[in-house]
């Protein structure tokens, strides 16, 4: 057995992190920028500790999530944080490669979502730590996997959501519309306003036609301090 931490979101919901499955800022931005509603039926692919469900649980409450990811470790971290908090939507934990997904309800959701390798293959120095490798480095799927296998999942009208480096815009939007997902809406991230980005959000609508709102840049930073919106985004006057 594995050595791990419990953290808390709030007095019901906890999650199971160990170095090698863990989350940072950008999960809670992909969470925010999806925000499923309640009546939804939502997946987040490659979801390791199964950080997105449980902030979906916290605020957004959708009717049925499911988290899929490759590595058992992080899907036994999942079930740990799941068996540790009091959850209103049904979880369905999944342990599979998201490239041969079987037994899901394919063409039925309204959400996915993928926080993906941010490194093609071949690209930046490969983690020594092998779960930091797969979640960092396309050594198991591209952003074309990722985008082919939303769109089998996703009913007509639903929608993809990723965050990636701004350096794999091209790539994303490209591998959006060669799966049949249209880009819809962009939004930058960047530690202040006026600064260079260092993260996008990008969501793909299933048979949409060409149109994408490029939404103004989030800042995480107002001085010192997070910016309004990022303490939202992390829902602290919430707890």
């Amino acid at each position: 057995m594995f050595e791990y931490q419990l953290e808390r979101l709030n007095q019901n919901i906890v999650v199971c992190v160990t170095p090698e499955h863990k989350f940072g800022t950008d999960a809670f931005l992909l969470a925010n920028f999806a925000s499923p509603r309640r009546k939804d039926l939502v997946c987040d692919l490659g979801t390791g500790c199964g950080i997105i469900p449980f902030i979906w649980c916290k605020r957004h409450k959708p009717k049925e999530i499911w988290g899929v990811e490759i590595q058992p470790q992080g899907i036994e971290q999942f079930q740990i944080g799941l068996d540790h908090s009091t959850v209103e939507p049904v979880i369905h934990p999944v342990c599979g490669d998201l490239k041969q997904l079987s037994g899901m309800p394919f063409g039925q959701f309204d959400l996915v979502t993928c926080n993906p390798p941010y490194f093609s293959n071949g690209a930046g120095f490969l983690s020594e730590m092998s779960a930091e490798q797969v979640a960092r480095h396309e050594t198991r799927c591209t952003i074309l996997d990722v985008c082919q296998s939303a769109a089998k999942l996703l009913k007509y009208g639903g929608k993809l959501c990723i965050c990636q480096r701004p350096e794999r815009l091209a790539d994303t939007i490209c591998s959006m519309r060669e799966a049949g997902l249209e880009p819809k809406r962009l939004r930058m991230v960047a530690k202040y306003p006026d600064s260079t980005p260092w993260l996008f959000l990008l969501e793909g609508k299933k048979g949409s036609k060409p149109f994408l709102q490029v939404m103004p840049t989030l800042g995480i930073y107002e001085g010192e301090e997070f910016s309004q919106e990022m303490q939202k985004i992390y829902d602290w006057e919430a707890e």
